[in-house]
């Protein structure tokens, strides 16, 4: 069942931009672990411990955000290699000045917080693809947050 979730759960998010849905997503993964456990939720058990019965249950694996990042670096590797519609659409950019006050994330933005690298930049790293593979691996893994802050 958790594959199912999972590959629904997942379906587009090359196309997503990640801000505020980082933490929702989060608690959806630590949902379907509770789930997969029959923990509820009137039990106290901390995240720390269900991802390590998780870890004895099944193994090794990965962290459903990680599993985005992965995918979306691809998808933007991929689609900077090409020539197509979607490449133009990724590059393109609306004339005029952005509005006033706190900006929205875009989608390029989350592409340069991942890599380090200026939107400009990774267009060109693009093109070496196994240094663009190195980079996608060493930039999708995700940071876990303090002990104290996570529950």
């Amino acid at each position: 069942m958790c594959s199912l979730v999972t590959s629904i759960f997942l379906y587009a998010c090359e196309s997503w931009t990640l801000s505020a849905e980082l933490q929702r997503i989060q608690a959806m993964e630590m949902r379907c672990y509770r789930k997969i456990l029959h923990i509820s939720y009137k039990e106290y058990v901390t995240n720390e411990e269900n991802r390590a019965k998780i870890l004895q249950a099944i193994g090794p694996h990965e962290d459903i955000l990680t599993i985005v990042k992965r995918r979306k670096l691809q998808w933007y590797g991929h689609i900077a290699r090409s020539s197509g519609l979607a490449k133009t659409f990724l590059q393109g950019t609306v004339k005029g000045v952005r509005r006033q006050g706190g900006q929205r994330k875009r989608w390029e933005d989350n592409i340069r917080e991942w890599t380090g690298l200026e939107f400009g930049k990774s267009q060109s790293a693009v093109e070496n693809r196994e240094k663009w593979r190195k980079l996608v691996a060493k930039s999708s893994v995700v940071p876990q947050r303090p002990s104290r802050l996570r529950d």
